[in-house]
């Protein structure tokens, strides 16, 4: 059983979807090793029920019955060093004070077992409420809740053998990743010009893909590249999927769960995918839900007057419009001509209220005081610190540390003034339906020198692109070093898979962010389309009706029943004091909440239902 490893169980080995419906199911092995887990535990189980499993990630829970009362056990899909990362932050945030569920610890004393190459953990159980969504009061005990969580996850440092997660530095590429998507849009409405969507799309996308540019060039007129040398234990974490499911009432006041997916950045960034994802919902950008739900969050971690200039531009960005188009690049012919408009239309409706709200919103940045931003800069990626004890470092090793988290950045000093290139992905070698043989030794050579000037070519086209400006000298002005908009424009070319062979079954890959798109077949044979070849490729569609199937992350999901019964407080008798709220109730507009499919075609595209593992 320990030989077996534990992988996403919703598809076979040869990529065909699985004979059997593992929403609410693992598969034998998952489960013979979830019995091994509870044994590593000073507890004695009766029953054991599975609420929900996470099929497409390799993920569950369970609630089991033991001698010390309703307990949660939990496997985490992610590698173990990166699990490690978010349990080194669960464990810290508990001791802060924080209502997140602590972790028992298992008989050797470490907070996890590891087993089937993932982290498992135990918690005792609680059953939480939802906030209410209708009313802005309960929005606003989400945010406050959210506050709390930020301001407890500051001056964390993951422990030794973690991986390190961090999204501190990346706002630049983000805002530069979006425009150029938004590019491949107008490219791919242009390629399937006779779908249903495509003129749509075509008479916004160069308004959206301009907002994208401008919310770039204020980020890099805002004190963001002063905030984020201030290193990363200064900001904490954020938890990147938080909502009306991962934060909810229970003992004390709010509780913040499922902590798997934590990273270092700034932590306003969950605040702001909470407001805008609530305005999606409402269909209007209501500016006293804004302000109701900033200033709760504001209650619980203050915000200065740099981080609320940095939140208005992340709001101005074209966030919803980029998250539900971009399911284009999926299966371009069936998204165009079903889903497309009606969610473009939906988006653009919302959108009419979008500018004025924010520019109401923005005259209270006089409300905010200055921050201080003059320390000295300090490393890139966070230096670990080794534990008190060497009992405390037992307590934190893993039994088998994966090469593959060989692949975490280095630390890398950073000075005022200095540019810097992110680290660029290493791409994973194409495997070939027939067997590699082992070359004689003056073809090797061949091979490698080959090899080498093609390393050589790189490094010269790279010396062609501009540097990403992260961390420049203040008195040094971001149009000095940016990409003219002339490079811009052609650095944005789209890349448009679209070459199916006869009787093949098309598998869902998402389009690389170099600019290449792969498509496999039953016969393994993947065929590569760069941009040389778009306008070869252009004319040839994929065929209309056959929806690539999506393995990526599913929509939040609203929980119901057992389903809301999550993992409770310490075991070691954390004791919280009940918080209350000054907020009054608050109706909402005359646009509400609403789970109408028809307004919101895409959910329907979610294979699970009520559940939501994160």
């Amino acid at each position: 059983m320990e030989q077996y490893v534990i992988k996403p169980w919703d598809t076979r080995d040869d990529g065909q979807p699985a004979p059997v419906d593992w929403d609410m199911q693992v598969p034998p092995e998952v489960d013979a090793i979830a019995e091994l887990v509870m044994k590593e535990y000073e507890m004695s189980v009766s029953s054991k029920t599975l609420i929900t499993s996470k099929p497409d990630k390799g993920g569950a829970i369970w609630r089991i019955e033991t001698d010390k009362g309703p307990r949660s056990l939990k496997v985490l899909h992610r590698t173990p060093e990166r699990s490690l990362y978010s349990v080194g932050l669960q464990e810290y945030v508990v001791r802060q004070g924080a209502r997140v569920p602590a972790l028992i610890p298992a008989r050797d004393g470490k907070l996890f077992v590891e087993k089937g190459g993932k982290l498992w953990i135990v918690t005792d159980w609680i059953t939480l409420t939802q906030a209410t969504k209708v009313d802005l009061a309960g929005a606003q005990e989400l945010c406050f809740g959210l506050g709390e969580f930020h301001r407890h996850s500051k001056g964390y440092v993951p422990p030794q053998g973690a991986k390190n997660s961090s999204r501190l530095y990346r706002w630049p590429n983000y805002y530069q990743k979006i425009a150029k998507k938004i590019g491949w849009m107008r490219e791919m409405a242009k390629a399937y010009g006779e779908t249903t969507a495509s003129n749509s799309i075509l008479s916004v996308v160069d308004k959206y893909e301009r907002q994208a540019l401008d919310a770039l060039e204020r980020l890099k007129a805002s004190a963001y590249p002063r905030m984020v040398q201030m290193g990363e234990p200064h900001w904490g974490v954020v938890h990147q999927d938080y909502g009306w499911s991962n934060g909810q009432n229970g003992p004390g006041g709010l509780w913040v769960i499922d902590l798997d997916g934590v990273a270092y950045d700034l932590p306003f960034r969950d605040l702001r995918k909470l407001i805008t994802s609530t305005m999606d919902d409402m269909g209007v950008w209501d500016l006293t839900w804004m302000r109701g739900m900033i200033e709760a969050y504001h209650r619980a971690n203050p915000l200065d007057r740099e981080s609320f200039e940095v939140l208005l531009i992340d709001l101005a960005a074209p966030n919803e419009f980029y998250k539900h188009l971009k399911e284009m690049f999926y299966d371009p012919v069936t998204f165009l001509n079903t889903e497309a408009e009606a969610i473009l239309q939906r988006i653009l409706s919302t959108d009419q209220t979008k500018d004025q709200a924010l520019a109401e919103l923005a005259k209270d940045i006089g409300q905010y005081q200055p921050g201080d931003y003059t320390q000295a800069a300090v490393p890139a990626t966070t230096v670990r610190q080794a534990p008190a004890s060497a009992s405390d470092q037992a307590n934190w090793q893993l039994a088998s540390p994966n090469p593959a988290a060989k692949g975490e950045s280095k630390p890398v000093d950073v000075e005022p003034g200095k540019l810097i290139r992110l680290p660029e992905k290493e791409s994973k070698p194409v495997r070939t339906a027939v067997a590699a043989k082992k070359p004689p030794v003056k073809e090797e050579r061949r091979v490698e020198a080959a090899r080498e000037s093609g390393k050589r070519e790189k490094e010269k086209e790279k010396e062609k692109l501009p540097d990403v400006v992260l961390f420049p000298n203040p008195e040094l002005p971001f149009a000095e070093t940016t990409t003219p908009a002339s490079r811009q424009s052609e650095r944005l070319k789209p890349i448009v898979a679209t070459v199916k062979k006869a009787g093949s079954k098309p598998v869902k890959k998402k389009a690389a962010s170099t600019g290449s798109v792969k498509t496999a077949s039953k016969t393994g044979k993947k065929t590569v389309l760069n941009k040389s070849s778009v306008a070869k490729k252009a004319s040839a569609k994929l065929p209309a009706g056959k929806a690539l199937k999506k393995t990526g992350k599913s929509n939040e999901k609203a929980k119901t029943g057992t389903q809301l019964a999550k993992r409770s407080s310490s075991p070691r008798g954390t004791q919280h004091a009940a918080v209350k709220h000054p907020y009054k109730k608050a109706a909402a507009p005359s646009r509400k909440l609403t789970s109408n499919q028809a307004k919101k075609p895409r959910a329907v595209k979610a294979k699970k239902t009520g559940r939501n593992m994160r």
